[in-house]
């Protein structure tokens, strides 16, 4: 209630009910208002505003500035933290945002309030996320904010991507991204690389390559003329696998020696275990030099730090050398160690982890369980069906109808 609220905010301030009242007020008076039991005219309620430092309408909400930016401060502090070292942190998010959800009408803190809200009602998969995310998203336009709105128009894009639903997730991207420009007069360097970025990789994902690359490009010189290194490293692993995928020699150089470059200059380990294993894969896959590819898998998989998702994708790449030099059995000991993870979601990395299927099936041919080599044939076929068209697709598909048809 307002007297509450007046309250609290002397106190905060260290002001006794002498020195709030001053001569505008008497002491009495001013107890009654606080304890509710007066209402003060609007002439009063702005000498008392005046005394506080803060702005009538702020008595007059359900809940302060300075209320709602101490929740704030919490929430971000949570927000922030990984999951797997606070594994209910969107329930804690849930539990100290909503008393003040109602109320979150105006201003940065309430806006980036509902954003956190909506995304934590998502993750705990309860239903309205959205109208809080539209809601967030409007308060962002009138304050043009426009790295915020951006961050809203992503999520709700990944949100359809982790779905497998790339269509939607693009045209979603792509629409509301016109709004942003339309309405936003500047869009700062690093958004404007996170819009590209991600406009990209849903272009793969759709199978668009002319686009995807045209916007990866474009990304990676706008990068280079503003001198950022935001994404560039996503840019870069982006390009190398795209160029490999697609046995474009003369890209995946350029785009190794970045990435290479870009790990050894930052110190960042993912960006070097990617490039080496892009480099496995090429030695497999079009030099087709085991020896030297089992020499890097090997270095790694001793290793005593290795990043989880990218151990696994060493692992299958050490199936697949061993199927190169004939070593059947073993390489599907190897296969059978990996798992796709559940955090894997874009059509090229899925294939990565797909492709095992179909070199267990030659593996068990090879080795004369010619029932299990169509079982795991059919399984690559299965995986395969939804992905867009890519080599990889297409050596399991050549894999099923040879086995079949022998």
């Amino acid at each position: 209630m307002l007297g509450d609220r007046i309250r609290k905010l002397r106190k905060q301030k260290k002001l006794t009910l002498e020195a709030l009242a001053g001569d505008g007020l008497t002491k009495g008076m001013l107890s009654l208002i606080e304890n509710n039991k007066a209402k003060p005219s609007m002439e009063s309620l702005a000498y008392i505003a005046d005394g506080l430092g803060v702005d009538v309408t702020e008595l007059l909400e359900e809940i302060s500035t300075e209320e709602v930016r101490a929740v704030l401060e919490r929430a971000e502090k949570l927000y922030n933290q990984k999951s797997a070292a606070v594994p209910d942190k969107y329930k804690q998010l849930l539990a100290l945002i909503t008393p003040y959800s109602k109320n979150l009408t105006q201003g940065y803190e309430s806006a980036r309030l509902l954003d956190i809200y909506s995304r934590s009602l998502y993750e705990e998969k309860i239903d309205g996320w959205e109208a809080l995310a539209d809601q967030a998203a409007v308060m962002y336009d009138k304050m043009n904010l426009t790295a915020r709105r951006a961050q809203i128009t992503i999520f709700r894009s990944m949100v359809y991507f982790i779905k497998h639903d790339y269509s939607n997730a693009l045209d979603l991207l792509v629409r509301e991204r016109t709004e942003i420009e339309l309405n936003h007069v500047y869009i700062d360097p690093m958004t404007r690389v996170d819009l590209d970025y991600h406009e990209a990789i849903l272009h793969f994902a759709i199978g668009d390559n002319a686009a995807a690359s045209q916007v990866m490009e474009s990304a990676i010189d706008f990068s280079k003329e503003h001198r950022i290194f935001y994404r560039i490293n996503d840019l870069y692993r982006l390009g190398a696998g795209q160029a490999l995928m697609f046995k474009n020699d003369e890209q995946l150089e350029l785009y190794l020696r970045k990435l290479k470059q870009y790990g050894e200059f930052a110190d960042d380990l993912p960006s070097i275990l990617i490039h080496d294993l892009i480099v496995v894969m090429s030695l497999i896959n079009v030099k087709q030099d085991y020896v030297k590819a089992l020499e890097i898998i090997n270095q790694y998989l001793a290793a005593p730090k290795m990043e989880e998702v990218v151990e696994d994708l060493y692992q299958l790449e050490k199936g697949k050398a061993l199927y190169g030099l004939g070593d059947f059995s073993e390489a599907i000991t190897y296969f059978d160690k990996v798992e796709t993870s559940a955090t894997t979601h874009h059509p090229f990395d899925l294939a990565l982890y797909y492709i095992r299927y179909p070199y267990q099936a030659l593996c068990y041919w090879e080795i004369g369980e010619k029932e299990e080599a169509l079982q795991a044939a059919q399984i690559a076929m299965n995986n395969f069906d939804p992905l867009p068209d890519s080599p990889f697709k297409e050596f399991t598909n050549d894999v099923y109808q040879n086995l079949k048809n022998s």
